[in-house]
């Protein structure tokens, strides 16, 4: 059974940086491509980044040149560093295994970003 779990949100100015960090345990983390989603108050779930399971990155054009997410498959562990950030990067941020909805998702984390 796969198990995911995020930290790293919280409040920041904008401009400020946050890293969001997503532990996994079960599944073949290192065969597999992860993501992180986000999902603002009255807004559908969308797909910030996501990373292939050798590392190649693609982003939403929202975030690109802003958002760097990165893999670690010994520690299993994939992480999204947030830079220069906006007000409207505000919301609940979930790891994604598989990188799909009918994946398995982590608990989510609160990002908020003050203006």
């Amino acid at each position: 059974q796969v198990q995911l779990v995020e930290s790293g949100g919280g409040v920041v100015q904008a401009g400020g940086s946050l890293r969001l960090t997503c532990v996994v345990s079960g599944g073949w983390f290192g065969r597999n491509p992860m993501g992180w989603y986000r999902q603002a108050p009255g807004n559908q779930r969308e797909l910030v980044a996501g990373i292939s399971h050798d590392g190649n990155g693609n982003y939403a054009d929202s975030v690109k040149g802003r958002f760097t997410i990165s893999r670690d498959n010994a520690k299993k562990t994939v992480t999204l560093q947030m830079t220069a950030l906006k007000p409207e990067d505000t919301a609940v941020y979930y790891c994604n295994y598989g990188l799909s909805r009918f994946g398995t998702w982590g608990q989510g984390t609160q990002v908020t970003v003050s203006s």
